[in-house]
């Protein structure tokens, strides 16, 4: 056991926990949407914070910890490509779940001043992560400024969010739009808040165990094949990072919840941004920004591109548009899909 929990996985076991606790992260997110829109009615949250900010945490528990671990096992490339690499991932996320609804475009239907918000503060985030990529190394006890800024930016950021409740700013509402309002006939509907709190936190826990169950497998994979960190961070562990976005956008679409299915994954990402802090702390190496390569630099970059694409889809809001998704859609698979070529190459 002690081999298993510390030692190095040979690659069959690597492959095996790599696809195993990759079904798990897609079950737990199934349920966590179901449970994550009732009790968003219940706190009076609403949708939109909710689901960006302890929504959002869930989903980023199994990424924060892939980082973490990834960091303590001195490999910071792969803990960097990891945080970022999920971001460009659960990004497209929104095209995936915007083929699931019907008769109109994701970005129209779930118009929400907070979740552009979000999406402003993502793209602030980034750009602090560069700047620190490319300015001095400092660290004060090991953590470099940078990292105390971005928890600084996201905090300032959620206070500012959080005052919106009567904006000067709003969408204009269509027939087309889905309003925020509690469900009455889901099934959690008769279950105590308590126990669904109870639920969220159990799922919570299993999702934290996935995660750290694909870093320690993706630790194996890179070191028995020819593939480099950044490949193995900011693709396959990215793609595992993502997966619980995805999977509970998709879900909160079908239940309706379309506010929801974008705000975890903006508010996600927020957290995946701030995932780097996490890397930063536990790498004793230096300053995990400066251990990030062209590659790491180059997917961050595209991260930020992808978002201003976002955020310009829920700005125009078009009802329809290219095969049942809309002009950000398209251009969000077709960044991430020439991000990854090349990273590839």
């Amino acid at each position: 056991m002690t081999e298993f929990l510390t030692g190095q996985w040979p690659l069959g076991w690597s492959l095996a926990v790599f696809a195993v606790a990759t079904a798990v992260t897609v079950v737990c997110s199934v349920r966590l949407a179901a449970l994550g829109d009732a009790l968003a009615d219940r706190t009076g949250w609403g949708e939109a914070l909710f689901g960006a900010v302890l929504f959002g945490l869930v989903t980023s528990l199994s990424g924060i910890v892939m980082t973490a671990v990834s960091a303590g096992l001195d490999q910071p490339r792969l803990a960097y490509g990891n945080a970022v690499g999920g971001i460009a991932a659960q990004t497209v996320a929104i095209a995936v779940a915007d083929a699931f609804l019907r008769g109109v475009n994701l970005e129209h239907a779930a118009a929400s001043v907070k979740n552009m918000l979000f999406g402003c503060l993502l793209i602030g985030l980034l750009g602090i992560s560069v700047m620190a990529s490319l300015g001095p190394d400092a660290s004060v006890a090991g953590v470099h400024p940078a990292s105390l800024a971005m928890v600084a930016f996201y905090l300032g950021g959620l206070r500012l969010i959080r005052g919106q409740e009567q904006p000067l700013w709003r969408a204009v509402a269509t027939r087309d739009t889905v309003p925020d309002v509690p469900a009455e006939d889901s099934p959690e509907a008769d279950v105590r808040t308590s126990g669904l709190w109870w639920r969220f936190a159990l799922l919570a826990g299993l999702v934290v165990v996935g995660g750290w169950a694909v870093a320690r497998a993706a630790d194996g994979i890179l070191d028995h094949t020819d593939l480099s960190a950044g490949f193995v961070g900011a693709v396959l562990m990215g793609l595992v990072n993502a997966l619980p976005e995805t999977v509970t956008s998709i879900a909160a679409v079908r239940r309706g919840a379309v506010t929801l299915a974008i705000a975890a994954v903006v508010g996600g990402n927020c957290l995946d941004a701030l995932n780097l802090v996490v890397g930063d702390v536990f790498y004793r190496g230096g300053s995990l920004y400066h251990e990030a390569a062209p590659q790491e630099l180059f997917l961050t970059t595209s991260a930020i591109v992808m978002t201003a694409v976002l955020l310009g889809g829920l700005l125009l809001r078009q009802k329809t548009g290219w095969l049942r998704v809309g002009f950000d859609g398209i251009l969000l698979v077709v960044l991430y899909l020439g991000t990854v070529a090349v990273l590839t190459f």
